[in-house]
């Protein structure tokens, strides 16, 4: 352990910075220090903007001047990174775009896209150890852990307030591919079901589809049919957590190797074509660039072992 002797930050806000809560810029800005601290300096009056003491929920303007008092607290020493300098090289490999206010990447199947619940290490700590200059790094939507695929980063908080808009307008396209169990029925192009999202005491999130749940649709499109698959695209037009995979289970048609919603008998029939991990991949993500204006649509290849899994379908019909 070693502790830091911070001295006074006197912070002015560019536009970048406008625009969010001074509490959450605080929790960005004082790395390691406990939100309790935070919340205590902001309520005894400790950090000041134009000089005047401010609430947690004010929203920071461009040109406000910040001055944030000294903070001291014991921080661990840095993790080593040895154990997954492979890892974060690795993701460099991944990036399918980028430029000063985005970024793009192909996540692979079992890597979290952050920290946290046990995991030292997701895409957004290994892409700021690959970018230790980038200011500002941020995860504009998530994937599941075991989901693959496109995955969009900002650079700068003014792109991250544009994409987070075009999300709540639903002007984000996100297109993916799932193998389903059975025969996908062609007339079945939308599955609207209210799904409710339950934490298990051991912290897993599951979800249901319940009337008391959140009001949902995917729309499915038959890709490709195999003896005893389907493989479909999958759009959601809402964005709850594990959607298309509890959507594909309400039609009676589960995706291959779901372990939370997925039929074991099918799994263990794909797993002959060298199967593993969930059929469940982010292909393709089409977008408006948040400075440019430009449409842009990004496809992430399938990997090795999910395109081996379809060429062993294909072969075996």
């Amino acid at each position: 352990m070693k502790t830091t002797s911070p001295s006074v930050q006197n912070v002015t806000i560019s536009v970048d910075q406008a625009g969010q809560r001074i509490d959450n810029f605080l929790r960005t800005r004082l790395k390691g220090v406990p939100k309790s601290m935070i919340y205590r300096i902001l309520r005894k009056g400790e950090v000041r903007v134009n000089k005047k003491r401010i609430k947690p929920e004010y929203k920071l303007e461009s040109g406000d001047e910040v001055r944030i008092p000294p903070v001291r607290v014991a921080e661990r020493d840095e993790p080593a990174l040895s154990p997954k300098l492979e890892k974060v090289a690795s993701l460099e490999d991944c990036i399918l775009y980028e430029d000063d206010a985005i970024l793009l990447l192909n996540k692979p199947s079992g890597t979290a896209v952050h920290g946290g619940s046990g995991l030292s290490f997701g895409v957004i700590e290994g892409l700021r150890a690959l970018r230790p200059e980038a200011r500002f790094l941020e995860l504009v939507h998530r994937l599941d852990r075991d989901t693959s695929g496109v995955l969009l980063v900002a650079k700068k908080r003014s792109a991250l307030r544009a994409l987070h808009e075009q999300l709540r307008a639903k002007g984000m396209q996100k297109d993916y591919l799932a193998l389903v169990q059975g025969s996908w029925p062609s007339h079945l192009k939308s599955v609207q079901a209210p799904l409710l999202k339950n934490i298990l005491q051991s912290g897993e999130r599951m979800v249901r589809v319940s009337s008391e749940g959140k009001p949902s649709e995917t729309r499915f499109k038959v890709e490709a049919r195999f003896a005893d698959a389907t493989l479909v695209k999958a759009s959601p037009i809402t964005g709850r957590t594990h959607q298309i995979r509890v959507h594909a289970l309400h039609a009676g048609h589960p995706i291959a190797f779901d372990d939370r919603y997925g039929d074991r008998r099918f799994d263990r029939q794909l797993a002959m074509t060298g199967l593993s991990r969930l059929f469940l991949h982010a292909a393709a993500l089409t977008f408006t660039h948040p400075i440019s204006g430009e449409t842009l649509r990004i496809e992430a290849p399938l990997d090795s072992q999910l395109k081996a899994c379809l060429a062993a379908l294909r072969a075996g019909q």
